[in-house]
């Protein structure tokens, strides 16, 4: 008999399974496609779950098996306690909308040994990490964004003050990928605008790029292909077959990704080539999720009962983008610019890993 702790942190990108033993030690990983519950469904969440878990489970029969393990898992296989950290679950109806599968999924019963929580529960656990604070603010600028404070109170357990954020692409997710690509498509029509009067041409590397990926030749000719209606599924060539797809976004990928996927071209022409407007995109980005962060926050003058004292708390980052250095550092700059210096600021570049080993820890005490 086997007995392990497993944490899954579901994300807009992926979805990525840990898995750990009672001391602790990671056992197991295994990674599965994009699962915000909010944008897939319970369908595709569930689908892009149970494949990176059969694979996590992978690891644990003796010999390891070659094939992905069946769910729930089978004789031999307990898995003691689950924590799930989900992106796009932020209410407790849509809590309830997904533990019963869980549930069903892990074999394990509704209740204490299932935890399931927003993804940004994840990055909680470095409150515990400093005696001195006892408030905490979590932050994800990945595909999405979302902030969330926290207070740890004298018994060890967590409260959620509030949260800001995490609305969709559509409605919002300053800071993270589908917005810095939003902003992205926006500052370079724009110049494209303030160009075209002037008589002059848009120098700029990040534009020539998006011409060059989208396969156009003037700036207002990706409007309708950001617009573009979703591909149906059967447009994307299979993975399996390892076959490149040279083709333009617009006719592969869903209007969210056509987004967010732009966001490698600002960065690697605002860190790489030092083009201004690319640069601006990305502080024009990192000031709006930090005008959402801002709202969390209080002065030690002006405190009150729910916001959070920047110089007396920790502000734990995760995603993708928060974990690029010179981006966090706009993050951070536009925080002191509005007198928001945190005692501490911790990375989570493994969120479903710490995860794993705090529910291990959890059960030694």
């Amino acid at each position: 008999m086997h007995s392990y702790f497993l944490c899954v942190d579901c994300g807009g990108s992926k979805t990525s399974a840990v898995l750990s033993d009672s001391e602790g030690n990671i056992v197991g990983r295994a990674l599965g496609g994009p699962s915000n519950f909010a944008y897939l469904g319970l369908e595709v969440f569930l689908s892009s779950v149970s494949v990176a878990v059969s694979n996590v489970l992978q690891t644990c029969t003796s010999p390891p098996a070659k094939e992905a393990v069946s769910l729930p898992p089978p004789e031999g296989i307990t898995i003691m306690k689950a924590w799930f950290g989900i992106s796009g679950v932020d209410s407790p109806a849509a809590v309830d909308a997904v533990t019963p599968s869980l549930s069903k999924m892990l074999g394990i019963p509704e209740g204490p040994r299932l935890v399931v929580a927003n993804d940004t529960n994840l990055l909680a656990a470095p409150i515990r990490l400093h005696p001195d604070v006892s408030h905490g603010i979590a932050v994800i600028a990945g595909t999405g964004s979302i902030g969330v404070s926290y207070h740890l109170g004298s018994s060890g357990g967590l409260e959620e003050y509030g949260r800001v954020g995490g609305w969709g692409w559509m409605l919002g997710d300053e800071g993270g990928g589908a917005s810095v690509g939003r902003e992205a498509v926006r500052q370079v029509l724009q110049a494209w605008e303030q160009a075209t009067l002037d008589q002059k041409e848009v120098e700029s590397v990040l534009a020539k790029d998006l011409l060059s990926l989208y396969k156009i030749g003037s700036a207002p000719d990706i409007l309708a292909l950001i617009h573009r209606p979703d591909p149906p599924a059967a447009a994307s060539i299979p993975k399996e077959l390892n076959i490149p797809d040279t083709r333009p976004p617009h006719l592969t990928q869903v209007r969210e990704k056509r987004l967010s996927n732009l966001s490698p071209l600002v960065f690697k022409a605002a860190f790489e080539h030092g083009d201004p407007l690319a640069f601006n995109i990305l502080r024009t980005c990192a000031g709006q999720l930090v005008d959402q962060i801002a709202t969390l926050l209080t002065t030690a003058e002006a405190r009150t009962a729910r916001r959070v004292v920047a110089s007396e708390a920790v502000l734990s980052f995760g995603g993708s983008l928060a974990l690029i250095d010179s981006y966090r550092t706009l993050i951070l700059e536009a925080l002191e610019k509005k007198g928001h210096v945190f005692k501490y600021v911790e990375l989570v570049d493994d969120a479903a890993a710490v995860g794993a080993k705090g529910l291990a820890m959890e059960a030694k005490q």
